[in-house]
C-alpha cells in the first residue's frame, strides 16, 4: 500500500469516527431517555437513505473525468479541511471552547425530557425524527468523505475509503453499546485537529494533480516532487504552520485575558 492509500484510510478512519461519536452521542441520548424503538427505528430509516445516496451518487462519480473530479474535490476538501482546521486552531489556543462530548449528551438529554410525554405505544416521532436526523447528517458527511476521497485515488479508492469507515462503525458502534454511554474520553479535539489537517492536505495535493490533469490541454504540466510521496511533505508544512498559529494566538489570548482586569479596573 502507497502512501497515498495509507492516508486515504487513515483519514477515512478518523473522520468517520468523528462523525460517528456524534451521531452515536444524540442516539443514545434519545434512546435511554424515550426508548429505543422508535429511536432504532429512525436509524434503520436512516442508514437505508444513506445506502440509497450512495447507490445513486457512487456510480454517478465514475463518469466524471478523473482530472476534473481530483480539481473539485480537491477544492471542496479544501474548504472542508480549512473549516476544520480553523475551528482546531481556535479551540486549541483558548479562543473557542472544546468539544465536550459528556455535555452534549447532558443537552440532548435535556431536550428529550423536554420534548413532551413519552409514547409508549405506536411510534414517537420526536425519537424517530431526532435519531433519523443525526445518523442521516452524520452518515451523509461520512458518505461523502469516502466517495470522493476514493474516486480521488482511482481504481480501488472507494473500497479502501469504506474501510476505513467501517473500521470506524466497527469501533464507535462496539464500544457504545457495550459502555452504553457517550465516548467523552475520545479525544475528539485532537481528531478533529488531525482530520482538518489531512482534509486540507488532500485538497492541496488533489487540486494541483486536478489542475494538472486538466489543463494537459493548454500544455499546463506541473508534477509534484516525488510524486505521491510529496503528500508528507504538503502534510509536515501543514502541521508546521497549523502549530505556529497555534503558538501565536495562545501568547494573542494570554495578553487579553492578563489584560482584561486592567481595562475593567479602570474604567471602574
Amino acid at each position: 500500500m502507497n502512501t497515498s492509500a495509507v492516508f486515504l484510510v487513515l483519514a477515512a478512519f478518523l473522520a468517520s469516527t468523528v462523525e460517528m461519536v456524534e451521531a452515536l452521542t444524540i442516539v443514545l441520548a434519545v434512546g435511554v431517555t424515550r426508548g429505543w424503538r422508535s429511536t432504532l427505528i429512525g436509524v434503520g430509516v436512516a442508514t437505508v437513505a444513506l445506502a440509497a445516496v450512495v447507490a445513486v451518487l457512487g456510480p454517478a462519480l465514475v463518469l466524471i473525468p478523473i482530472a476534473w473530479l481530483r480539481l473539485v474535490v480537491g477544492a471542496l476538501l479544501l474548504i472542508f479541511g480549512l473549516q476544520w482546521l480553523r475551528k482546531a486552531i481556535m479551540r486549541a489556543s483558548g479562543y473557542k471552547a472544546l468539544h465536550d462530548e459528556e455535555a452534549t449528551y447532558r443537552e440532548e438529554l435535556a431536550a428529550a425530557r423536554e420534548a413532551g410525554t413519552v409514547v409508549r405505544a405506536g411510534m414517537d416521532w420526536y425519537s424517530f425524527t431526532l435519531s433519523f436526523k443525526g445518523v442521516f447528517l452524520e452518515g451523509l458527511e461520512v458518505a461523502f468523505i469516502v466517495l470522493t476521497f476514493g474516486a480521488t485515488h482511482g481504481r480501488g479508492g472507494i473500497p479502501l475509503a469504506a474501510a476505513g469507515a467501517a473500521a470506524a462503525l466497527i469501533i464507535v458502534g462496539g464500544v457504545g453499546l457495550a459502555v452504553h454511554a457517550p465516548l467523552s474520553r475520545v479525544p475528539e479535539n485532537t481528531m478533529k485537529f488531525a482530520v482538518g489537517i489531512m482534509l486540507t492536505t488532500f485538497g492541496i495535493f488533489w487540486g494541483v494533480e486536478g489542475a494538472r490533469g486538466a489543463g494537459r490541454a493548454k500544455d499546463v504540466n506541473v508534477d509534484w516532487p516525488g510524486h505521491e510521496g510529496a503528500i508528507l511533505a504538503v502534510l509536515a508544512f501543514i502541521i508546521l504552520v497549523s502549530f505556529g498559529l497555534v503558538a501565536l494566538l495562545k501568547q494573542q489570548h494570554a495578553r487579553t485575558v492578563a489584560a482584561t482586569p486592567a481595562v475593567r479596573g479602570a474604567g471602574d
